[in-house]
């Protein structure tokens, strides 16, 4: 079928090659009858055309790629914002719920009236390929948190002189507070810093200074992130870009 197809692209591309040479002899007739089917052709390549630079505008899956601060000696962008999930959403999420594997909502509300849905990027600045949307209706809980749950390598080699820094890009319906917490489990004991995200523009960063910390470095197992939303009843939040970086601090 592809030998086929390229036998009659290659016919169909000498027959108007021999038109485009022709044209200036032939009569009115003939060349209304070209312009017609010329027309005809164009809408369906134009048709074409339009689809293909639309989807090669937008963020190539897989993409891991976005700004790094100079010295960064670890870089990552959870799975949710870089490739399509088995099951993109869910409705009426009970606490606990992942999306993914790295990805789960908590709450305490007695009759969940949240949804999450994973959705493809399309804006020209979007690096990454998709984002995670958020829709809560009626909330009657306390407390709603999305955690992140960040790889081993986060942790490798993870010391007190670590500036660990958050990228988020985040659209709402209406003004939210939101925090973003550090969890780093060392031994027994799990080291939290807490950062309210600055939402006056879209774009937002905070970082977390390990070096005030009472971190154990030698007994680190595990780290995650807590993003949490202040009353978040009748509101929807869409992340469009997730990223986290670490680089060692300079010298005091």
């Amino acid at each position: 079928m592809k030998l086929l197809d390229t036998v009659l692209h290659r016919r169909m591309m000498r027959l108007w090659r021999r038109t485009a040479r022709t044209a200036p002899a032939m009569s009115l007739a003939e060349l209304r009858h070209i312009r017609a089917s010329g027309a005809r052709l164009s809408h369906f390549l134009q048709e074409a055309l339009a689809v293909a630079d639309h989807h090669l505008a937008l963020p190539v899956v897989g993409s891991s790629s976005f700004p790094r601060p100079h010295g960064t000696d670890w870089a990552w962008r959870p799975e949710v914002w870089r490739l399509p999930l088995p099951a993109p959403g869910m409705a009426s999420v009970k606490s606990k719920s992942m999306l993914g594997r790295e990805v789960t909502l908590f709450h305490d509300c007695a009759h969940s009236e949240l949804s999450l849905r994973q959705v493809r990027n399309t804006r020209e600045a979007d690096l990454a390929p998709y984002g995670l949307r958020m829709d809560v209706f009626a909330f009657d809980g306390s407390f709603l948190s999305l955690v992140i749950d960040l790889p081993q390598e986060a942790t490798e080699g993870l010391s007190k002189r670590h500036l660990v820094r958050l990228d988020t890009i985040i659209e709402m319906e209406k003004p939210l507070e939101i925090f973003a917490r550090l969890n780093i489990r060392h031994g027994p004991n799990t080291e939290q810093i807490v950062r309210e995200l600055p939402l006056s523009k879209v774009e937002t960063t905070v970082e977390f200074d390990l070096a005030y910390s009472n971190l154990n470095e030698k007994r680190i197992e595990r780290a995650w992130i807590d993003l949490i939303f202040e009353n978040p009843a009748m509101s929807q939040v869409t992340l469009r870009d997730v990223t986290f970086s670490r680089r060692p601090r300079a010298a005091l």
